[in-house]
C-alpha cells in the first residue's frame, strides 16, 4: 500500500513538473495565435520568425556571448578554487569555502540589486560585462562543487609520481592533474553555460539596453500575438538544455568510470 501510495504521489509530482514543458512544443507547432485547445493547425512559422527577428538574434547573440564567457571565467575561477579546497590546508579554510560558495543559497533577487547598487555607486553603467560579472559569481560555486568531486576522486600519487619523476609543479598540473579532471572540467563548462544562458532575474537588472534571451521574451509577454513565438524559442531552449545537461552527466560519469569510482548521483 505505502509502495502504490509513493508511486502515484511520483506520477502527480511529474505530471506538475513536466506538463507545462510539453505544452511548449504543441503550441509552438500550432498555427494559432491564441494558447488554447483546440489545435487549428500545424506549422513551422514561429521558428522560422525566431531566427528572422532582428532584435530576438541580437538577444541570442547577447546571450551566447554571455554564457560562453562566463562558463570559462566560472570553470577557471572554480578549478583553482576547488583545487585548493581539495588539496591545501590553511587557516580559516571551512570558513572561506562557506563564503565562497554563499551565492549558492542566497536569492539571485538580493544578489541583482546589490550588484545594480555597487554599479550605480561606483559610477559604472549596465550592460554585458555587468551580466557576465553577476552571473559568474552565482556559476562559480556550482563550477566549484563539480570539480571538487573530480579533484577528490583523483589518485593524489599520480601527482606526486610526476613531481619525482623530475616535473615541476606547473607541468604536473597540465600534463597529469588536468587530464585526469578533464570530464569534471567539460561539465562545469556546460553547467555553467546552461545556467547563465537560462538566467533571468540578474540579467533583468543589469542588461541595460543589451537585454539577453531571457529578458527579451519577458518583455514579449506584453504582447498576446507573440505568445507563440515565445513558445517556439521556449521549445528550442528546453531542448538546448536538455542536451547540454546530458552531455555534462555524461562527462561527469564518464570521470567517475576513469578514477574507478561509483556513482551515487548526479543530475540524471
Amino acid at each position: 500500500m505505502k509502495g502504490q501510495s509513493l508511486k502515484i504521489y511520483v506520477i502527480l509530482y511529474l505530471v506538475f513538473l513536466y506538463a507545462p514543458i510539453v505544452l511548449l512544443p504543441l503550441f509552438a507547432f500550432n498555427s494559432g495565435t491564441v494558447i488554447a485547445f483546440p489545435l487549428q493547425g500545424f506549422t513551422f512559422g514561429w521558428f522560422i520568425e525566431v531566427f528572422t527577428t532582428q532584435a530576438l538574434v541580437e538577444a541570442t547573440r547577447n546571450s551566447v556571448f554571455i554564457a560562453v564567457s562566463v562558463a570559462v571565467l566560472s570553470t577557471c575561477f572554480g578549478l583553482f578554487a576547488a583545487r585548493a579546497a581539495t588539496r591545501y590546508n590553511f587557516p580559516a579554510k571551512g570558513g572561506i569555502v562557506g563564503f565562497v560558495m554563499l551565492p549558492l543559497v542566497l536569492p539571485e533577487i538580493i544578489v541583482a540589486v546589490s550588484l545594480l547598487v555597487v554599479l550605480i555607486q561606483a559610477g559604472l553603467s549596465t550592460g554585458i560585462w555587468s551580466v557576465i560579472a553577476g552571473h559568474v559569481l552565482i556559476c562559480t560555486p556550482f563550477s566549484i562543487a563539480i570539480l571538487q568531486g573530480s579533484f577528490a576522486n583523483m589518485d593524489k600519487s599520480l601527482e606526486e609520481a610526476a613531481v619525482d619523476l623530475g616535473e615541476t609543479p606547473l607541468s604536473t598540473f597540465r600534463l597529469v592533474t588536468l587530464p585526469l579532471v578533464a570530464p569534471g572540467i567539460i561539465a562545469s563548462l556546460l553547467i555553467c553555460f546552461t545556467i547563465s544562458l537560462d538566467e533571468f532575474i540578474i540579467a533583468f537588472f543589469l542588461s541595460g539596453n543589451e537585454p539577453t534571451l531571457p529578458v527579451y521574451i519577458w518583455g514579449l509577454l506584453r504582447f498576446p500575438a507573440r505568445v507563440p513565438v515565445i513558445m517556439a524559442l521556449g521549445t528550442l531552449l528546453v531542448a538546448l538544455s536538455i542536451i547540454l545537461l546530458i552531455t555534462a552527466e555524461y562527462f561527469r560519469r564518464r570521470g567517475l568510470r576513469r578514477a574507478g569510482k561509483r556513482d551515487v548521483g548526479g543530475f540524471l
